[in-house]
């Protein structure tokens, strides 16, 4: 058997996971190994020769979109259709499961997938209804702890409250919460991977089933798994299936989410795997990796690795340190039009920082530029309002005891339907344990609403119904068109937006139309008795929970360095690189933290192809007022061989390990006679007194406390100020 076109392409380690024996396997793959690589090859090399059937294994992704290429290039390589294959993020396997047993885990043919909006409504409603004070009990916070205990398998009854009357009202909103979901056939995502556990775990024969029939387990990003996730994957495997996992503890950055790394450490005591390390880079320059290297081993909590590559030495790594975060950014944005004039795209560059906040003088440096630029991870398709507007009524459509889909249409368009009707309509429907829909209905034909109201609430449920009817034949395509139609939504946001505003909102809306008319509708959903619509929503939704930006532009790539993982670019700028911002204060002051800001380094760091610039200020504005800062513990565990200095270094940071010591400023700056404490006077911000004196030459300068004008720093060859005592 010539099995050349599946090794051809490998180095000697991808070639050593991709055909180990059938036992469990444990890949370390470093950042820019060719991990997808190894994971298609060796699904295509267990089908082509070990003659493994594609119906017996799974593989498990963290995207749509990983999923989608992973599918499509093991079709590719093996020349066969890859709509068999179990290939599949967590949420998007345990939905097909879920589907596929329904009943047996007390869910609706019909159950409705709720994105983190919907969820944070309905949440916000229970809240509500209970009487709870939304300041003691914040909607957002509830969220995140429900989400929590499910992604740690906690049903309300397995809380531990210790009688706090605080915790006591936490696990009953959480109880309501799910009691609402319950009867409404509504499932959240955490919930999709813990009624999922339960089957398996519950069900002896379902669990013997999934067992047997997926003798093989194939899982990427395992570091990003959860608790709930890895007892999914001890489930499934059993006491015969082979486990192929593929992870780095070096990138494990997500724990704030609920990431585990202890994962990947609990999979080796557990399944005793054999353990391939994937070293050789195909990103970065040697420079870059060997410095990446050099940060990470201040961890002492990961299993070991060293990246390198075969590729050129490439540049030093330049460290700027910035008089104030305006200078930083006025600097990035200089090497960035450097490169531009060079030859370069923009979108080849990124700036990379450690909080959302610090967006906000690159972006103001960028426009004054006239540089076209991206916030990385701004909104996506499915979570703008205008899409999830109409896809509140294709829901409803689809299962009318959707209560968070009809509360956010009922009166969107604005139909007249006051807060005080709406809150009748849902003290009905707990009355009477219905849904909102069915309370609607009722509370018109008993005139229990105003006149008015009725009148209003009689036409949107018309309207529901027949659109219902209108679209019971059509296809996907004409049903969404006709929603968009008939809900009048474009025409709702031309009288109450600005025109650019409306118009995007309309394009968006012919956009979702568009999306509906191409849907193909996957295999194993029509397997499953799924109707299109019902697939299609369930896509959106799954859509929705993903973390991921929309396509580039030719433009620069403005991200945090959470958003930059997986991407990469050949000129990076890590940003703001200070103790307190990075790493963040406080994950100095929490155990475990540091190491993962560590690796968040790590990670921004490999992400740079050929050249890295490192740059931290010495002074920001930060809650309000201006500080003083010292570079970052990462700067000072760089290798000094391996950094340039782009400006040396003052008075006011610290040098990286091994740098030296800038001497200290004097206390006067002769050139210009100015003392601490002494009085001067500035052409446009007046009088003020000398609180600071830095740097020598050129790069001497002062900081002023003026009386009307507040706190400046100023270069004393430019500053023109005048001495006067």
């Amino acid at each position: 058997m010539d099995v050349s076109h599946l090794l051809d392409e490998l180095n000697d380690a991808q070639r050593e996971a991709v055909t180990a024996d059938e036992g469990h396997l444990l890949v370390l793959a470093g950042a820019g190994s060719g991990k997808t690589r190894v994971l298609v090859h060796r699904i295509a090399w267990l089908i082509q020769v070990h003659h493994v059937s594609p119906m017996g294994l799974l593989a498990v992704t963290f995207t749509n979109k990983a999923a989608g290429e992973m599918r499509a290039r093991v079709g590719e390589l093996l020349g066969i259709r890859p709509e068999g294959l179990w290939i599949g993020t967590f949420h998007g396997i345990c939905h097909r499961m879920l589907r596929m047993h329904a009943d047996e885990v007390g869910l609706p043919d019909t159950f409705q997938i709720l994105d983190s909006d919907d969820q944070y409504r309905l949440v916000r409603r229970v809240i509500r209804d209970m009487e709870h004070d939304e300041g003691q009990f914040p909607p957002r916070a509830m969220q995140g702890l429900i989400n929590h205990h499910k992604d740690e398998g906690r049903r309300p009854q397995d809380i531990d409250h210790f009688d706090n009357p605080h915790s006591v009202s936490q696990v009953a909103i959480y109880r309501h919460y799910q009691d609402y979901c319950e009867r409404s056939g509504l499932v959240d995502f955490a919930e999709l991977l813990l009624r999922t556990v339960e089957l398996l775990r519950d069900n002896p024969n379902r669990r013997a089933q999934y067992q047997g029939r997926f003798g093989h387990t194939l899982i990427d990003e395992f570091q990003d798994t959860n608790r709930l996730q890895y007892a999914l994957v001890r489930l499934l495997s059993g006491e015969q299936g082979r486990m192929f996992v593929v992870g780095d503890d070096d990138q494990s950055i997500y724990g704030w989410r609920g990431a585990r790394v202890e994962n990947v450490s609990d999979f080796v005591r557990d399944f005793e795997p054999t353990v391939v390390r994937l070293e050789q880079n195909y990103r970065s320059t040697q420079t870059i990796l060997e410095a990446a290297n050099r940060v990470i081993d201040h961890n002492d909590d990961r299993m070991g690795k060293n990246l390198w590559t075969e590729g050129e030495t490439g540049d030093p790594i330049r460290l700027f340190s910035a008089w104030n975060a305006e200078e930083e950014a006025d600097f990035v944005i200089a090497r960035i039009q450097d490169w531009i004039e060079a030859g370069g795209n923009p979108s080849e560059t990124a700036i990379l920082y450690r909080s959302n906040a610090q967006s906000r003088l690159f972006e103001q440096a960028l426009l004054r530029e006239g540089i076209d630029y991206r916030v990385y991870g701004g909104q996506r398709f499915f979570e703008r309002a205008e899409i999830k507007d109409a896809m509140a009524y294709l829901r409803l459509l689809h299962n009318r005891n959707d209560d968070p889909a009809f509360e956010r249409v009922i009166n969107v368009p604005a139909r007249g339907i006051g807060e005080r009707s709406v809150e009748r309509i849902r003290e009905h429907a707990r009355s009477n344990q219905c849904s909102l829909f069915t309370s609607a209905r009722a509370l018109v034909s008993g005139q229990g609403l105003p006149a008015r109201a009725a009148r209003s609430v009689s036409a949107f449920i018309d309207k529901i119904e027949q659109l219902d009817e209108q679209t019971a034949s059509a296809s996907l395509g004409d049903t969404m068109a006709a929603v968009v139609g008939s809900a009048q939504l474009g025409e709702w946001y031309r009288g109450r937006e600005a025109p650019d505003r409306a118009e995007t909102r309309e394009e968006n809306l012919q956009e979702l139309v568009r999306a509906a008319e191409s849907f193909q509708q996957p295999e194993e959903d029509s397997q499953a008795g799924l109707s299109p619509l019902a697939s299609f929503l369930a896509q959106a939704a799954l859509e929705a929970g993903e973390h991921q930006g929309e396509r580039w532009q030719d433009c620069v790539q403005l991200m945090t360095l959470h958003s930059a993982k997986g991407l990469e670019f050949p000129l990076v700028f890590m940003a703001g690189v200070e103790e307190g911002l990075f790493p963040h204060q406080k994950s100095v002051e929490e155990p475990g933290r540091l190491s993962e800001e560590r690796r968040l380094c790590y990670v921004g760091m490999t992400r740079a192809m050929k050249q890295l610039y490192i740059s931290y200020a010495e002074s920001r504005h930060l809650h309000g007022q201006r500080v003083m800062s010292r570079p970052s513990r990462f700067v000072d565990e760089l290798p000094t061989h391996l950094v340039e200095s782009v400006r040396p270094r003052s008075s006011a940071g610290e040098a990286g390990a091994g740098m030296g010591r800038m001497s200290a400023a004097p206390d006067t700056a002769p050139d210009h006679g100015l003392r601490l404490g002494g009085t001067v006077e500035h052409g446009r911000f007046g009088i003020g007194t000398v609180v600071s004196l830095e740097g020598q030459g050129d790069n001497a300068r002062v900081q002023v406390n003026f009386e009307t004008a507040g706190s400046k720093w100023l270069v004393l060859a430019y500053a023109s100020l005048e001495r006067l005592d």
